[in-house]
């Protein structure tokens, strides 16, 4: 049963009751990401996501994960590109002490001199890493090079120039500035009661007011990108050449979405796509292979990943885009269609067995939608998909004029012929 509070000083607290269940999930959620950064400031979201797990006016770091460990509980956090999460996964008995445990380094995180420089040298080598790991780092190649000069294409962790620069007092002020009671929310989900939970957050988070900083308005804005088309070749010496290619989709909230999981996932989405399919099991030109949607408030792309030999890339290129030409020509079967369908409504419905599943689930939609999304809704919207509305989404989006290619690899080895046609 689903349930939203909201208190006096703008916080949204919901949750999902789950009596059948022993777990108990709590995330709090910033309406705050990498795309509402300035240049200067990428990589700080991400930063500060960090310094909130080293030490609390009354826990030190090491007594922050000891106290979770103890209970064999999860507590984590992550950055995306419009929200940041903190959240803890307990069994029923110890969410009090998730609770406490996630206000407190909420709330009062000390950001000591000393651990922000220990993490600084962490997050350098967590962007080394990405850099090593070519399937990963070609999916931020390409949101440069698709969403040129926009903070959504810059990568979440930032760089390492801007990670070198930022100062105590940055986080301090981008804390204060941009963790605003409008801006947050509680989402939790498991073996809870939601008056009990409203309580606790009203004695914890009801007393947080506004900044007293003067706030920049213009830094909220979310200006929609300019989409970028072309060729953007990258070399580094690999094995392999990762590519994506992408093409602009559709945003969060757009009416043809669930017209969008559909066509999604007969392209790419499963063992049984086409691309997977074709590529890798009718050809074995590829390991990996496999398309997804990346959707925002304002903008959104359908995407395809494959790594591939050299020698092959112009032909695995040329399969993703005749598969995508002949999904855009209307070439979509009925049973196909259905197929797809229950794939999507199943794969949903497992997905969403677990109580963090679901804590995610109801954030998500309150930042997207303001509201609950039930699954007998989505289910039904899938269902109502028609072989139409298919056709007309892939005409208007599988246009190869509207289409980036980033490619990386060991490209200067070979003079690689490509063309965006379909």
């Amino acid at each position: 049963m689903f349930n939203k509070t909201v208190l006096d000083n703008g916080i949204r607290i919901l949750s999902e009751e789950m009596p059948n269940t022993r777990s108990a999930s709590l995330g709090i959620w910033v309406e705050n990401g990498s795309r509402h950064e300035s240049r200067h400031q990428n990589g700080i979201s991400h930063f500060v996501e960090h310094l909130l797990f080293k030490g609390t006016e009354r826990r030190s770091a090491a007594r922050i994960a000891e106290e979770m460990d103890a209970v064999g509980g999860v507590l984590n956090a992550f950055t995306a590109k419009e929200y940041t999460c903190y959240y803890g996964k307990v069994l029923d008995e110890n969410l009090p002490l998730a609770i406490d445990l996630l206000t407190d380094i909420f709330l009062h995180s000390i950001f000591d001199r000393e651990e922000i420089e220990r993490e600084r040298s962490v997050i350098l080598q967590e962007i080394s890493q990405a850099e090593d790991t070519p399937d990963d780092y070609v999916h931020d190649l390409f949101s440069l090079d698709f969403f040129r000069d926009h903070p959504l294409g810059r990568p979440i962790c930032g760089e390492v120039a801007t990670v070198r620069n930022f100062r105590r007092e940055d986080f301090l002020e981008f804390v204060q500035e941009r963790y605003l009671p409008g801006r947050v929310l509680v989402a939790a989900a498991g073996h809870l009661q939601h008056e009990d939970l409203v309580r606790e957050m009203e004695k914890r988070l009801g007393a947080v007011e506004n900044s007293k900083l003067k706030i920049n308005n213009s830094k909220f804005k979310e200006d929609a990108p300019a989409l970028q088309s072309g060729i953007f070749q990258h070399s580094k010496s690999l094995e392999q050449v990762h590519f994506c290619l992408g093409v602009a989709g559709i945003h969060q909230s757009h009416p043809m979405r669930y017209a969008a999981y559909i066509l999604n996932t007969i392209l790419g989405g499963g063992m049984s796509s086409r691309l997977f399919q074709e590529i890798r099991e009718k050809r074995g030109k590829a390991y990996s292979v496999y398309s997804f949607l990346s959707s925002y408030k304002d903008v959104g792309y359908l995407g395809v990943y494959a790594g591939t030999s050299i020698d092959w890339v112009e032909e695995v290129v040329e399969l993703v885009l005749k598969e995508m030409g002949r999904l855009a020509a209307g070439e979509i079967g009925e049973e196909e269609i259905e197929r797809t369908k229950n794939q999507l409504i199943g794969g949903m419905i497992l997905g969403l067995e677990t109580s963090d599943a679901w804590m995610s689930h109801i954030a998500k939609n309150e930042i997207y939608f303001s509201k609950a999304v039930t699954v007998e809704e989505i289910s039904r919207k899938i269902r109502s998909v028609s072989r139409a509305d298919l056709i007309e989404l892939a005409g208007a989006i599988l246009r190869p004029e509207g289409m980036a290619l980033t490619l990386l690899g060991d490209v200067e080895k070979k003079k690689l012929e490509l063309s965006l046609s379909i």
